[in-house]
């Protein structure tokens, strides 16, 4: 056996293994020349198959006729990109005349057998032109972030789509938010890592949590108030209704509205007021709403209206006044009062992990993306931290958040401990937490340090 013959083996050998255990690396090192080649050498005869080509048109035809020549061959889309990324290749196409996005989205799967790709994913960037994202892998299955994120004000990386790209927990364009799961699910893992990824912002983190605390205390050096308890729940969410009215005081004493002053200068939110007046925004997380829900006695009823219609005020009027909500819960249903659906209105962006019953899927989806509910319910239950991300425009994703334990959020909330704003309204809910220790280490067991 000739060395080349030996090297080609080992070549093979090695591709095979990283193919089985590291399909990341075996996509940037093999699959990503393997894959342009496909691409390149299949395209004309996949369009075909697949029904992308249009026939040659009229005056194609005659000209061929006049000048004795061959019938011209259907044509296929204009490729006018192709770019490797690190899971996979982006194909921009640019459609021929009759030709519609929705032709290339529904042949998405013939596309992906075709082409050898593990998904195909299709969406229309301007009229006429549409960007094809293959992923070489199950980029899900072992999820990695990017090292550099597009991370901005009240914008945070939190998942990773089925594409390939980043899925963002942006609250300035998607305020408020419900996030469904149930036990097991992978709820908790995805609210660890948009509490870490908010902790490092100047964001005011406000949390509810009726399981006494158990799954938001241990991060509460980085929270501006903490309630633990329906009680306590109420008062923090009326404290919070009315820091909401004081921050549009400000903003309508601020507004500068004059017919000598451009309307673009003309203050409508805290974010077209000054750096140095704006107040800080405050991101409301609660944990398990049905426990703010369910009631027994007829006083606890009371407080379950006042809970529900503090959260609907905050819902529909915070986000010019910098609040914003985040719904978590193992169930969402009508069953949980009056109010409850009104609330859900008001919750643009959509998440649902695992769900054990339809109607907590068609809670999330049912008036926004009718398609993702069956793909709400359909998640394994041993792929914890999957989940179904949707928002009010139809469009759905599946994503998987990266696996964050509770030792690494609250190392990430002790590290900007000192990014804590300091709320004179909600100084009451302040959660009470030892300093942060020195890092300092004695010299000895019997003999400490002195300075």
């Amino acid at each position: 056996m000739t060395w080349p013959t030996v090297l080609l083996l080992v070549v093979v050998a090695a591709a095979g293994l990283l193919r089985w255990r590291r399909p990341a690396w075996y996509w940037l090192t093999f699959g990503v020349t393997l894959a342009v080649l496909r691409v390149l050498v299949r395209y004309g005869s996949v369009m075909d198959a697949c029904g992308l080509t249009v026939p040659p048109s009229r005056w194609r035809l005659t000209l061929a006729r006049m000048t004795n020549r061959p019938v011209p061959e259907s044509r296929a889309p204009r490729i006018l990109r192709l770019r490797p990324t690190r899971t996979g290749l982006i194909l921009r196409l640019k459609l021929r005349p009759g030709q519609d996005a929705f032709d290339v989205a529904a042949a998405s799967d013939r596309l992906r057998h075709s082409f050898g790709m593990y998904g195909v994913t299709s969406r229309e960037l301007r009229s006429g032109v549409v960007e094809i994202r293959m992923t070489g892998y199950d980029v899900l299955k072992r999820v990695q972030m990017p090292a550099k994120a597009d991370t901005r004000p009240m914008r945070v990386p939190v998942a990773l789509r089925e594409d390939g790209s980043v899925h963002y927990r942006d609250y300035r364009a998607v305020p408020h938010g419900l996030t469904l799961g149930a036990t097991e699910s992978g709820k908790s893992v995805y609210q660890r890592n948009l509490v870490a990824g908010l902790a490092p912002q100047h964001v005011a983190l406000v949390g509810i949590d009726c399981k006494q605390g158990v799954e938001l205390f241990p991060l509460a050096r980085r929270f501006s108030a903490i309630a633990d308890n329906p009680d306590t729940a109420l008062e923090l969410l009326e404290a919070l209704v009315s820091h909401m009215g004081d921050v549009y005081q400000l903003i309508r004493a601020e507004q500068r509205v004059s017919v000598a002053v451009r309307d673009a200068e003309i203050a409508a939110d805290i974010w077209d007021l000054p750096e140095d007046l704006r107040p800080v925004p405050v991101v409301v997380l609660v944990d398990e709403v049905a426990e703010l829900a369910l009631f027994a006695s007829k006083e606890e009823e009371k407080r379950r209206d006042r809970i529900i219609t503090a959260l609907v005020r905050l819902a529909q009027l915070g986000r010019a006044a910098g609040i914003y909500l985040e719904i978590c819960g193992q169930r969402f249903g009508s069953e949980l009062g009056k109010g409850i659906t009104m609330l859900r209105a008001q919750l643009t962006g959509r998440t649902a992990h695992r769900v054990n019953d339809e109607t907590s899927a068609n809670m999330a989806f049912g008036d926004i993306a009718p398609d993702a509910v069956l793909a709400a319910i359909q998640i394994p239950a041993e792929t914890r931290g999957l989940a179904i991300a949707g928002d009010s425009t139809g469009g759905w994703h599946r994503i998987r958040a990266p696996h964050t334990s509770l030792r690494q959020a609250v190392n990430t909330c002790n590290k900007y401990a000192d990014r804590t704003p300091d709320l004179p309204a909600l100084a009451a809910f302040r959660p009470a937490v030892a300093p942060v220790p020195s890092a300092r280490v004695p010299l000895s067991k019997t003999a400490p340090a002195t300075a």
